[in-house]
This record gives structure tokens, sequence and C-alpha cells, in this order.
């Protein structure tokens, strides 16, 4: 005769039982350990501040005792932790934030207090009308706890919203070794068993739970303040190819796929977005006309905005004869530059512009007119937030595009996808598109690299890469001109170019 025997225990659960026993022991000592590995901690907060502006919505998985969440200074801040005991050092410390004990594997906007009225009024106004959203989740090092990092990331996925940015850190496992020396000699804090997670470890977690990796980075070479010594070894050695893999600290940016459900994106009340096409146009009077014959049609309306600048030809007497006979369906204004360069035509026709996508067509027509719906149909349906024009995938005659300037693209090509941490294989073509929501935001925050770049195509990339845009590329069949000859000076703008990466180096990877 069998016995009857105990349903077993799953290993998630003793698992799960375990991390919770050990860090209600270790609760009381944290902040003493934080306080010995200071400079560590430091720097994740710094690499936190620089992805997550202050004033957004945040949501800490496994907050511990909610000095990260602090430091990002959140206008909503929510922490969860499965302990008990590092809970309650969180509310102590932090009685404006919001914490609760929490199983990451189990967790429901219901669990957290929503629709609840224990919410003050600021913590609801802060949600505003997605109040189960939040604009960043941060997974800071708490992955390695997880009993199922699978089911943590799904249980994610109803605090997304179109634009929430997941960031999940993680120490290299290259480290173990260290970490473990550095437990046996005092250094820090005793460790249950952990996941060493990998970045395709990551990465491919992220895919199968539904959610598109944006960025992997990798940063933090020497853990322990030596002067001088650290300070050029994290900030200027770690991030250089190959050294970077050494780094202790990975991270992964990621946003949630939503592709195939409609987007939350602001919409015309047709719920088909429009479309702002802003050509830029100095001595192209013999294309202004052909721009507008060879435009499609661009969602529910197309604006077509051309902004001239200083030319030397009739190009402005070209734009408005066009405008003032035109009678089809697009809506048309014309604007004349005071500032100088492409960046401030750009800049000049956003701000003039009214439809929900910015798109910006070169009036020279290298690129295709007929290619801009690809562009469109990208962002629209969501495979993309920031949409790059790529020249070099389709085979292009050497007039359109010479030998040294395929050269110089492909390199600068690699520059920009070493500073982005995307892979970018054409950064030099003049359409872009986002919507005009990210470039707000994107405008907004400019101050951040300054007034630095006279094209403009690189104030957009390098700002999309500050904001964490998902950027895409579709390839266009690049064409020589038809009419006029280039504007760019290549040499000289060759090396502005290159100031303006050693520039964005700074701001953007040596951080």
């Amino acid at each position: 005769m069998l016995k009857t025997l105990a349903p077993p225990i799953h290993p998630y659960s003793a698992h799960k039982q375990l991390i919770l026993d050990h860090f209600n022991q270790v609760a009381p000592e944290l902040d003493r350990w934080h306080a010995i590995n200071r400079y560590y901690y430091q720097d994740l907060v710094r690499l936190h501040q620089f992805l997550i502006p202050a004033g957004a919505r945040v949501l800490a998985v496994g907050c511990g005792t909610g000095d990260l969440l602090a430091a990002i200074a959140p206008s909503v801040g929510v922490g969860v932790d499965i302990s008990p005991m590092t809970i309650g050092i969180a509310q102590q410390n932090y009685p404006s934030l919001r914490f609760y004990c929490a199983d990451a594997e189990t967790l429901t906007p219901e669990e957290i207090g929503y629709a609840t009225e224990n919410l003050t009024a600021n913590f609801t106004e802060g949600l505003n009308d997605e109040p189960q959203t939040f604009d960043y989740i941060i997974c800071a090092n708490s992955a390695s706890y997880f009993s199922d990092v699978q089911t943590v990331f799904s249980r994610l996925k109803p605090f997304c919203n179109a634009q929430t940015r997941l960031i999940v850190t993680f120490h290299n496992y290259l480290w173990e070794p260290a970490l473990k020396l550095g437990e046996a000699i005092g250094q820090r804090c005793p460790q249950p068993p952990q996941n060493w997670l990998s970045m395709d470890d990551v990465a491919n977690l992220l895919a199968i739970t539904g959610y598109i990796p944006l960025k992997r980075g990798r940063r933090f070479l020497m853990p322990r303040n030596v002067p001088g010594l650290s300070y050029l070894l994290n900030r200027y050695i770690a991030p250089l190819p190959v050294v970077k893999h050494l780094c202790l600290t990975n991270f992964v940016v990621a946003r949630p796929d939503f592709r195939g459900i409609p987007a939350a994106e602001p919409r015309s009340e047709n719920k088909t977005p429009t479309c702002s096409v802003v050509i830029p146009a100095r001595n192209e009077a013999g294309n202004i006309e052909s721009a507008i014959a060879r435009l499609p049609q661009l969602g529910a309306h197309t604006e077509i905005i051309f902004v001239e600048g200083h030319s030397t030809d009739a190009t402005w007497e070209a734009i408005k004869e066009v405008t003032r006979a035109y009678q089809g369906p697009f809506t048309l204004k014309a604007f004349q530059q005071t500032g100088k360069g492409k960046a401030d035509a750009v800049r000049l026709g956003f701000a003039k512009s009214t439809g929900d996508v910015l798109m910006i067509l070169d009036a020279d027509l290298t690129v295709p007119p007929e290619d801009l719906p690809h562009f469109f149909d990208a962002i629209a349906s969501g495979q993309g937030e920031f949409i790059n024009g790529s020249r070099l995938l389709y085979p292009r005659s050497k007039q359109a595009m010479p030998w040294l300037n395929t050269l110089a693209n492909k390199t600068f090509a690699l520059m920009f996808s070493f500073l982005l941490e995307q892979s970018l294989k054409d950064t030099l073509c003049g359409t872009k598109v986002l919507w005009r929501k990210d470039y707000e935001r994107l405008a907004a925050g400019r101050s951040y690299f300054g007034d630095f770049d006279p094209f403009g195509d690189f104030d957009l990339l390098f700002g999309a890469a500050k904001l964490n845009l998902h950027l895409v590329e579709v390839p266009i069949r690049y064409q020589p001109r038809t009419y006029g000859s280039s504007n760019i000076a290549h040499v000289k703008e060759g090396l502005v170019l290159l100031r303006m990466c050693a520039y964005a180096s700074r701001k953007l990877k040596f951080i």
C-alpha cells in the first residue's frame, strides 16, 4: 500500500523563501554595507539619473531600502520588495514615496494600492489618466535574486504603456570570483545564491516576454575609489571596445512590444496619425514642383512645410508660386529662415507644423519622395519610435555617392553606433521621422547637449538616444541629383562631424 505523500515544494518557492529569509536578516545592516561600497552605489545612481529624467513616474522592483528610487527624484515613486524588513526601512527613510511588500512574481496593479482609498491626492494626480502605468520601471540588480525572471518581466507588462522604458541592471558574471572574494574578506554584503545572467540572457528573456531591447551598455571597471586612477579607468577606459566587456555593471534598456495592438500615441479624430513633412530648401528651385508632385498621401492628412534658407537662385519664388497655385489634398506652408543652416530650418519647420508625425525630406530629392510611406508605416505601426533612412543597403551610383563619401558614411555610422548603444547603418541620411510628442521632449532637453549641430541630424539622433527612443532604419534607393549641386563642403563639414562625435562621447558615453 502506497503511503500518501505531501505535495512537493516547488523549487521556486524554496529559493524564494531563502531570498526572503536572507534579506530580512541583513536588512538592518544594508545601510552600513552601502556606505562601505559607496563608490559603486554612487555610480549606479549616476547611471539611472542619466537614463531617467527627474520628475518621471518610476516603479522600482526589488527596491531594497529605497535609496536609488529616492535619488532619481520621481514625481511618482513606487517601490516593491519581497522583504518586509527592507520595506519598513524604506518607508521610514523616504515617507514621500510609496513602498509595498510584494512578490514580483505575482505582482498586480491592485496589490500595490491602485484603485484604493489610501492613495494621496498628489499620488493619484501624478498618475494622470493611466494610473496603472509608469514612465520607467527599474530592476536594479534585483533580477539576480528572482526565482523566475521570465515571470517577473511578464508581470510588469500591465504597468507599461507604449512609452514605458524597462531598465535592468545586473553584474557581469566574469566578476563572480572577485565578488565572492569581497564577501569572504568582509568588503561586500553576504549574498544568497544568485542568478548570473549574461547580456544575451537578459535580452532573450525580455524578447520572449514581450519587450524590445533598445540598448545594451557596460560600465564601471574599478569598483574601489583610488583617487585619480578610478576616475580615469571608469570614465575613459571602461567604455572602450573590448575593455567594456570586463566592466562590472551591465544594463539593458527595453520598451514593451505593443506591435499589433493599437498604440497609445497621439492620434487625430480619424484615429490615423496626421503627418507634417518639412522640406528645407536652399538653391533648389528646380526641385520644388517635383517634391509636391511626387509626394504620396501620408496618414489622415499631409502637411508640407517649405523652409527656404538664403538661396542665390529662384528657390523662394518657386516655393511661393507652387503654394499659390496648388489645389491638391495637401496643406502647404512656406517660411524663410532668419538663421542659418539646416538645423535652424528644420526647427523652424517643426515649430510651424501641426501633424502627429514629423518628417524631414531634403529638397534635393536624392531620397525619393515615393519612399516616404515606408517611413510613415514604420512609425505608425509601432515598429519604431525614431525612423532613420539608410542609403547604404541598395546599390547606388557613384554619381549619387562617390566611394569616399560611402567610406565616410560607414565610418561615422560605426562611431555613432558605439556612442548611441544602438546599431545604425547610415547616420548621415537626411530623412528622419519621429512623433511630435517625442520631438517636444527632445527639444525641451536640448540644453543637455547644447546648440552644437549646424546640420540638425545629430541633434535629433543624440536627443533620441538620450530619451531611449527605439531607433530603426528604413532602406531607400539613393538617387543622383537632377538639379543643382550639393550644398555640402565635405572636408570642412567632415571635421565638424568629428568634433561633434568627440563632444557627444562626453555627454553620452563617458558619463
